[in-house]
């Protein structure tokens, strides 16, 4: 037995990407445990062996996995525990545990920010459950979860504090069709994953108001210098912002036709009122609530971050897109 398989690992949550990492896992690991809050959905797993609501095309080995509908449980009895819940609801899923989390490695598939609290999720485990930053870990793209259950091959970056935690975290997630890169940047790899989100509703609204490829460019590059400038204002480090953790995932979350943010922002540029895109969407557009978040964290700062400004007043002031983009238009260059 190697040292991945003496670690007991948990996947939090049912949706697409924690379908996708349940499979990653099970390539390098014997078993696994796993949540799913509805048990209904357990039970049909265990009979069909596919998740009956997302990425169905993906099998698995039932005997691999041990199912829970208890997250204290399930978090007793596991040793690294990847969260991959919408952001939106991570408080109120974890507000009836009980136990304690701050002897394991917390791994966050979450790419959003906490709303109302304006804290990144390393941030909430590390002030709400005592967790310490050099037990959290953070896995991000760019990689969507459709290409996984696809097999095709997939870079994802996992972060950590230390090196090591880092390589484990990466051991148990490569595979055939995943390669891995490892960081030590925490909070810029955080922060990345959900600024891209805002982006790619940006990247949506304008392909539903009918801007091109020539505008999406220079929307595109405008985008990864307002990343830098937020994670350079905030948190210096020495980073390569062109590299995938970064620029890699914002090009993909904005260009590609799995990208539930970008589809988000085309409906409501294509005239779609917020609450009825919402409520169209079948999945969580993180990027709906980090924009608010954002906006609140950037009046510390002041940082010149005027798509995020533009997406905001769309989304939560009422601007007319067709209106917002041609001032935002101005700004670009």
């Amino acid at each position: 037995m190697n040292m991945i398989d003496k670690q007991k690992i948990a996947v939090i949550g049912s949706g697409s990407w924690a379908t996708a990492i349940a499979k990653m896992l099970l390539f390098n690991t014997g078993a696994i445990n796993w949540y799913i809050r509805n048990q209904e959905t357990i039970e049909f797993m265990e009979e069909f062996h596919h998740n009956p609501k997302y990425l169905s095309s993906v099998n698995f080995d039932v005997k691999r996995i041990c199912f829970y509908n208890d997250l204290s449980k399930i978090i007793r009895d596991s040793e690294i525990l990847i969260f991959a819940i919408p952001s939106a609801f991570l408080k109120p899923t974890l507000s009836a545990v009980e136990t304690d989390l701050a002897d394991k490695l917390v791994v966050s598939a979450i790419k959003g920010i906490i709303p109302d609290d304006n804290i990144t999720i390393a941030e909430y485990f590390n002030r709400y459950y005592s967790v310490p930053f050099d037990r959290i870990g953070i896995i991000t793209g760019p990689c969507h979860a459709e290409e996984v259950a696809l097999e095709r091959l997939s870079y994802l970056t996992i972060a950590a504090k230390t090196e090591n935690q880092a390589r484990l975290l990466a051991s148990c997630l490569d595979s055939h069709f995943i390669r891995t890169v490892i960081s030590n940047d925490i909070y810029g790899t955080e922060y990345a994953a959900i600024l891209k989100n805002i982006f790619s509703i940006a990247a949506g609204l304008c392909h539903g108001l009918g801007y091109g490829d020539n505008f999406q460019a220079v929307l595109i590059s405008n985008a990864i210098q307002e990343i830098k400038r937020f994670l350079d204002h905030t948190y210096p480090s020495k980073r390569s912002i062109n590299s995938s953790a970064y620029l890699g995932d914002l090009l993909v979350t904005a260009y590609s036709q799995f990208s539930r943010n970008r589809a988000f922002g085309v409906m409501i540029g294509k005239g779609y009122s917020v609450r009825t895109a919402k409520l169209e969407m079948n999945m969580i557009a993180e990027g709906y609530y980090a924009t608010r978040c954002i906006k609140e964290i950037n009046k510390k700062y002041n940082v010149n971050i005027p798509i995020v400004d533009a997406v905001y007043n769309i989304l939560y002031e009422g601007i007319a897109p067709s209106i917002e983009i041609k001032l935002l238009t101005d700004k670009l260059a």
